[in-house]
């Protein structure tokens, strides 16, 4: 017998993905991708457990602070994963501006009574190292800011690794998925975990 929690007590518990390429899937079938496999994962546990995929190749978080008020209004989640900055960084968007984008993100989530989990992001050392490592540090800052889970960037652990890139050498390949949902789906149990408490 499957409990539910508080926090998923509805009869369709909704968690919103709003993120860019790397959980849009781009370049991989769909079924392969890191949030297919964690839907996969969840509804052993939580059968009724819908996740909506409002990721979109190239988005920005200013495509996705734009978009939230109507994806939250729709689907009413109880939990948002927030992948959204790199395309902002490869841009050299200042890093003001990124941080911004993604506290009025989380904010805006949080006062429609939805949590939120930050999946961390990093760019390639060519573009500098203060603004690489300034960026990657802006996830923390967000972080803790906000009073949310960090989830660190996970491609950092594999991305040397023969056969996890595809060949323009910044999207995961199908092999790359596994390792990219584990730690994300970690972080949900842990979610629904304190939900319960």
């Amino acid at each position: 017998m499957v409990l539910l929690l508080p926090a998923l007590a509805r009869a369709e518990p909704v968690v919103l993905i709003v993120g860019d390429s790397i959980s849009a899937g781009f370049g991989i079938p769909v079924q392969q991708g890191w949030v297919a496999l964690m839907q996969n994962a969840l509804e052993q546990d939580v059968p009724q457990l819908k996740i909506v995929n409002a990721s979109i190749s190239g988005d920005t978080t200013v495509g996705g602070r734009n978009r939230l008020p109507d994806l939250l209004s729709e689907h009413k989640p109880q939990l948002m994963i927030l992948e959204l900055g790199g395309n902002d960084a490869l841009r050299g968007m200042p890093l003001q501006n990124i941080r911004k984008n993604l506290q009025s993100m989380v904010k805006s989530a949080q006062q429609a009574g939805t949590d939120v989990i930050l999946l961390g992001m990093q760019i390639p050392p060519n573009y500098g190292a203060r603004y690489t490592e300034g960026f990657r540090k802006l996830y923390q800052e967000v972080s803790e800011a906000e009073n949310i889970p960090l989830v660190p960037f996970v491609q950092a652990e594999f991305i040397l690794q023969d056969g996890m890139l595809q060949d323009d050498g910044i999207h995961p390949t199908e092999k790359a998925q596994p390792l990219i949902m584990k730690p994300v789906l970690e972080a949900v149990q842990q979610w629904r975990s304190s939900a319960s408490q």
